[in-house]
């Protein structure tokens, strides 16, 4: 098989995976192929997907998501930043039957904040969506960023999250990638995304 062709077949395979997953083929797929290779990009899902997808779990979607924004805004990728926000976004209107505090379109304005305003911006939308304890986490996740080290296993996956997020980062901005659809199951559900629209269209 030659490499084009090989590229292609693991970049059809991990669409795949992805829409099975979270209802969409994220176009970020065939730039990690591009810059990993066929073989690279298999090796790189299978040490670090099933990882994040057990951090889901451990720590909770939200939580998980929102250190992921984190990540996203600090280095400035609006297209995981996106990914993540709207994905919060669902899983905190199906959760609470209201509307986050912050709308994953306005992100472009909060690319590149100086961590200070960043975890002060935060700070507010926490406080109005009643997740006050995330404060913390949102601190030990720019934390890590500036290169702390984590303290507890929970840290140590946030620590995952923080490097596999950020190369993300880093191959999306290269590739100039575009907002797609929420990085979560929840994408899946129509329902939930068509009230979701509506609530911040005031219908």
């Amino acid at each position: 098989m030659g490499g084009r062709t090989l590229d292609q077949t693991v970049t059809g395979l991990l669409q795949w995976g992805c829409r099975q997953m979270w209802g969409f083929a994220p176009r970020m797929i065939p730039h990690i192929v591009e810059r990993k290779g066929a073989a690279g990009a298999l090796r790189w899902f299978a040490a670090n997907m099933p990882r994040y997808l057990t951090t889901m779990q451990v720590l909770g979607p939200a939580r998980t998501h929102l250190a992921a924004m984190v990540v996203s805004l600090h280095n400035g990728c609006i297209y995981c930043a996106f990914g993540n926000a709207y994905a919060l976004e669902l899983l905190h209107l199906r959760e609470h039957d209201r509307l986050f505090p912050l709308d994953s379109r306005t992100l472009h304005g909060w690319l590149g904040l100086e961590p200070r305003e960043l975890a002060d911006r935060l700070r507010g939308v926490l406080h109005e969506a009643g997740m006050h304890a995330e404060m913390l986490w949102v601190d030990r996740t720019l934390g890590i960023l500036r290169g702390q080290q984590p303290v507890d296993a929970a840290e140590a996956r946030l620590a995952h999250v923080v490097a596999m997020v950020s190369e993300m980062n880093s191959i999306a901005t290269a590739a100039g990638a575009e907002p797609d659809e929420a990085q979560s199951p929840a994408n899946k559900d129509g329902a939930l995304k068509q009230r979701h629209a509506a609530l911040r269209a005031g219908v």
